[in-house]
């Protein structure tokens, strides 16, 4: 059997034809018909009023950051064990992210450690849905309106997920998805900011696209980049969301096989498969290594990859990144179980594509490299 790749794409419904339809007509840029559809079709998706679409989900987090006025010197609570892009969102304005650890069951912030980071300074907490699960929305909704502080809500891996029967993406006062080509709805690379707030999409929209006045084009009056969409962007896009129920049965699919295989395996800890607010839509299928286990989540994708089985190590604590170590900043701060998900964490193939013979080969070589450690 070929290599088995951690991801890959199903591209087999009307992406073609929509893509046809943009170069037939000649609207392949940022000014094309299907931007503002499939924006209108994500927003109706999630339950929001307003739909902003971007060129990446990095940057759906920046103009969602700035958007809410986050600027040097304020707070904004997050936690550590997330994409960088949540924390450099904060830092190239000047903020200064806050973090809190992690869940060592749904991977997730820990809310109940929110309040004690809350400040005069802080301004915002950004909720980072991890690996299929979402985080625990009502006790952040709770302390935000306590605190009048903002919520930005980064569902990015999260799209056709539900809190307590509610779509990830409806919740706060601003959300984020990515459509990078891992997620349930991939237009390659893209994002999109949703809101309810028509001044915080007006908003958008123009930071979107550079700052540019709306009574006069190439004058500004403050500083942005060019986060735009194309057309061809959005047609893929189109395509993908048409079977975004198919896709989320697939991954869920998926995950209960994953689990029926792998469950008493010893020495690896599968992910929750439900809570009380939600059960596991699985966008990725992790592991993490017991601590018995001698080797780190580094080493065991290695030993996965020498099988032709693709996986990747779960993100790096944002405390202990090189680039924030460099500028002293975060020094002496520990999050033990955050630490851990970073050092044990990895997960293996998860695709919408993934057949059903590949995963059973994917299962024997995770038996396998496990029962060699023993």
């Amino acid at each position: 059997m070929d290599f088995i790749p951690v991801n890959e794409p199903l591209l087999t419904g009307n992406e073609k034809k929509y893509l046809c339809e943009c170069i037939d007509s000649g609207w392949i840029s940022s000014e094309g018909p299907f931007v503002r559809q499939f924006e209108e079709k994500i927003s109706t998706t999630v339950q929001r009023q307003y739909g902003v679409a971007v060129s990446n989900g990095t940057a759906a987090l920046e103009v969602a950051v700035q958007a809410l006025g986050i600027a040097e010197g304020d707070e904004v609570i997050m936690p550590t064990f997330t994409i960088i892009s949540c924390a450099m969102a904060v830092t190239k304005l000047g903020g200064r992210p806050v973090f809190v650890d992690s869940d060592l069951d749904t991977w997730n912030m820990c809310v109940d450690e929110i309040e004690n980071k809350i400040t005069s300074k802080t301004r915002a907490i950004m909720a980072v849905h991890l690996y299929g699960m979402p985080v625990e929305m009502d006790k952040i909704l709770t302390l935000a309106r306590k605190y009048g502080i903002k919520v930005i809500e980064d569902a990015a891996e999260m799209l056709g997920q539900t809190y307590k029967g509610k779509p990830c993406g409806s919740f706060g006062d601003i959300s984020i998805f990515s459509f990078y080509p891992n997620k349930h709805v991939t237009t390659g690379e893209g994002g999109m900011v949703v809101t309810d707030d028509i001044k915080l999409a007006e908003r958008c929209r123009m930071l979107r696209n550079l700052c540019f006045r709306k009574d006069v084009r190439y004058v500004h009056d403050e500083i942005s980049d060019n986060y735009r969409f194309t057309n061809l962007q959005a047609a893929i896009g189109l395509a993908q969301l048409e079977r975004l129920s198919e896709f989320v049965k697939r991954k869920r699919r998926m995950g209960r096989y994953y689990t029926e295989q792998l469950s008493g395996v010893k020495g690896i800890k599968l992910p929750i498969t439900e809570t009380d607010y939600a059960k596991n839509i699985y966008w990725v299928y992790g592991l993490v290594l017991d601590d018995e286990i001698d080797m780190d989540n580094r080493e065991f994708v290695k030993r996965l990859a020498s099988e032709g089985i693709g996986a990747r190590t779960f993100f790096w604590c944002m405390h202990e990144q090189p680039v924030y170590i460099k500028q002293r900043l975060y020094v002496g701060e520990r999050y033990v179980n955050a630490e851990k998900l970073a050092r044990k964490g990895l997960y293996i193939p998860s695709g919408i594509a993934l057949s059903e013979e590949q995963m059973q080969a994917v299962v024997r070589s995770v038996k396998k490299t496990i029962y060699q450690l023993g």
